[in-house]
């Protein structure tokens, strides 16, 4: 079976290079992928195509025409588009959101007022179009506070204000400045939510859901949880605090309640469905955010750990029959530790040439974002563009192991936390030196 990947980041890179390896696919395709996809580090069984991921027509017209089996969308741009509901209305297999289900993602206004409605757990809000009521609501509630961008705003649109100037800035940016475009001409004001976050991702058909491997990802641009926010910066599984507990806890009261309060609106949700969540001290947890895709850079680490076939998975959900298999995991931890131009977050800087990188081996995988052959050398094309993904018997072996290949990584101005999985470990020694309970 041929099957099509859209996208051009880490995530379908992983996708790509999972797919790659199940014994029925003979050819994964990724539009428009990067230079690992083109350079043949997914596997023999990939190429990429040079299409442009906002024509979801020539999308469909390139399944339909080159008799692609399956596709499987990655980023958010594509599903806000209706790209799934133009591939279904076709008779072209996709998995993904339709155009009203990815409203969770495309719309934090909507997304919240649909946790309103359903009795989803998440922080109170208020949602603004007109800045002075944005500003007179923050000065009400005080600091610090979280701005948010209703729309997409490709990791830029959300802003955790720790004084009421920084809120007001942020408002001002949006609301005034337009600095974000039309993502921005409505904003999200809710409050801060105190915890430990953590990213809970399923899939879905509909009715039944599987929950994948849980993770967390660091999304500060330094150590310590310092500096800017970012897309992410490396990231692990499983997180320990989704402990048992957590797990039951966040499927029962986030999670099937979404995938049945969608349906009880009248909206099928198939696809990717995640949770950005935020876990309290006492281990209960609140939604911060839906995306209606794998996050970036959680997939990295969660399908290295996939010993499932990916593609009996998504054929499962796209049929409906998710209660019907289960998904087999490698005990060991994952993580993957980001690399990411220079200039990064803000104004990252392009076509820097990659001069060492590692082979790929049992226990590490490289998994190229902002990447492209250029004349055959690989160049930087990105603000993320590698993710360094290993495998361990415990999140520090994992962390050395990971740390090892990045340290074989050279392109100028690289950048890149030296602390992922600091959580994770801190979270393991405090475990040992507590008293014995009971």
């Amino acid at each position: 079976m041929k099957v099509l990947v859209i996208g051009a980041g880490g995530r379908e890179h992983a996708l790509a290079w999972k797919l790659a390896r199940s014994p029925r696919v003979t050819l994964v395709l990724v539009a428009p992928g990067n230079g690992g996809t083109a350079r043949g580090s997914t596997g023999p069984s990939a190429r990429i195509v040079n299409l442009d991921i906002t024509d979801i027509a020539q999308l469909a017209d390139y399944a339909a025409a080159h008799d692609v089996g399956l596709t499987v969308v990655g980023p958010e741009a594509p599903l806000a588009a209706g790209v799934v509901d133009l591939f279904r209305s076709r008779g072209l297999r996709i998995f993904g959101p339709a155009q009203a289900a990815a409203q969770l993602e495309s719309s934090k206004d909507f997304a919240k007022r649909f946790m309103k409605r359903h009795g989803i757990p998440t922080a109170e809000y208020e949602t603004f179009t007109d800045a002075a009521a944005a500003h007179a609501y923050v000065e009400r509630r005080g600091a610090p506070i979280v701005i948010k961008a209703d729309g997409l705003a490709a990791g830029k649109g959300v802003v955790v204000a720790q004084t009421t100037a920084e809120a007001h800035a942020a408002i001002d940016a949006m609301l005034v400045d337009n600095r974000l475009g039309g993502a921005g001409a409505r904003v999200v004001i809710e409050d801060f939510l105190a915890g430990e976050e953590a990213s809970f991702i399923v899939m879905s058909d509909g009715q039944h859901v599987l929950a994948l491997a849980s993770s967390q990802d660091h999304k500060r641009l330094l150590d310590g949880d310092r500096g800017p926010n970012t897309g992410g910066m490396g990231a692990y599984s499983p997180a320990p605090i989704v402990t048992p507990t957590v797990h039951a806890r966040v499927l029962r009261e986030i999670i099937l309640p979404t995938v049945h309060g969608m349906a009880a609106d009248g909206i099928e949700y198939t696809g990717f469905l995640y949770a950005g969540l935020m876990i309290d001290a006492e281990g209960n947890p609140r939604t911060l955010e839906f995306n209606c895709r794998l996050g970036d850079p959680e997939t990295q680490p969660i399908l290295l750990r996939l010993k499932s076939d990916l593609l009996e998975l998504l054929e499962h959900a796209i049929d409906g029959r998710l209660d019907q298999v289960e998904a087999e995991w490698d005990r060991r931890t994952a993580l993957g530790v980001v690399i990411a131009a220079a200039g990064y977050p803000d104004a990252p800087r392009k076509g820097d040439p990659v001069t060492a990188l590692p082979a790929d081996s049992d226990d590490c995988v490289i998994f190229h974002a902002g990447t492209q052959l250029v004349d055959g050398q690989l160049v930087t094309s990105g603000g993320r563009v590698f993710t360094v993904t290993a495998l361990g018997d415990s999140v520090r072996a994992a962390q050395r192991r990971a740390y090892e290949a990045v340290a074989q990584v050279r392109f100028a101005g690289q950048q890149y936390r030296t602390d992922i999985g600091h959580r994770a470990i801190g979270r393991r020694a405090v475990n040992k030196t507590a008293p014995p309970r009971g």
